[in-house]
């Protein structure tokens, strides 16, 4: 139940999956896979807060959420504006490099591991299906984390393979090119806008 419940979370339009999608589609579905390898990092940072109890700090603390959410906010100003000012051919120039690579793989990390409300969601969801009866509570956490990385390990996979797809048919093409990155800076603005605004 804690599976499934966990895919269907993991598919649920959000900052992540839509960030995936549009890396696959620009850089091609290997640097959707790095993203979503950063993005999973990001969230055993999460699982391990939540297990230690370190989330709660951005669930009662309003200038611990406020300056997270703002960082995050900042960062996705800034791969917004890498984005619009991208030379048409320079994303098809680093595919597959190692250091484009490790930068995705960063970038996903970051992203994540900026966003307070995914330690606040895991702080709600992951109890529910914990049993004190059963042992160690953050152990249980921790395997319970572990099978939600899975799961969107699982799905961003499959994204990033299908848009990675599309994106290549779409680089046929130099202004479809100039439209992704135009559409990947707008969807980095308005999720920047959308985590400025949130509150706890």
């Amino acid at each position: 139940m804690f599976f499934t419940a966990s895919i269907l979370l993991a598919l649920a339009p959000g900052p992540d999956i839509l960030y995936v999608m549009t890396q696959s589609m620009l850089k091609g579905r290997s640097a959707g896979i790095m993203v979503t390898l950063g993005l999973c990092t990001g969230l055993i940072g999460h699982t391990t807060a939540v297990a230690f109890g370190v989330a709660v700090l951005f669930q009662t603390s309003v200038l611990a959420f406020t300056v997270l959410k703002f960082a995050g906010a900042a960062y996705l100003l800034y791969l917004a504006w890498k984005s619009f000012s991208a030379s048409e051919g320079a994303m098809n120039l680093q595919k597959g490099t190692e250091a484009s690579s490790w930068y995705l793989y960063r970038r996903g990390v970051i992203m994540n591991v900026t966003n307070p409300k995914v330690s606040i969601f895991f702080l709600a969801f992951l109890p529910q299906f914990s049993n004190p009866a059963r042992g160690s509570i953050p152990i249980q956490l921790m395997l319970l984390g572990g099978m939600f990385i899975l799961s969107a390990l699982v799905v961003f996979s499959s994204i990033s393979y299908l848009a990675g797809m599309i994106g290549g048919w779409f680089f046929k093409s130099k202004r479809a090119e100039k439209i992704l990155n135009i559409t990947a800076g707008t969807v980095f603005t308005a999720l920047a806008i959308k985590l400025a605004l949130t509150r706890q």
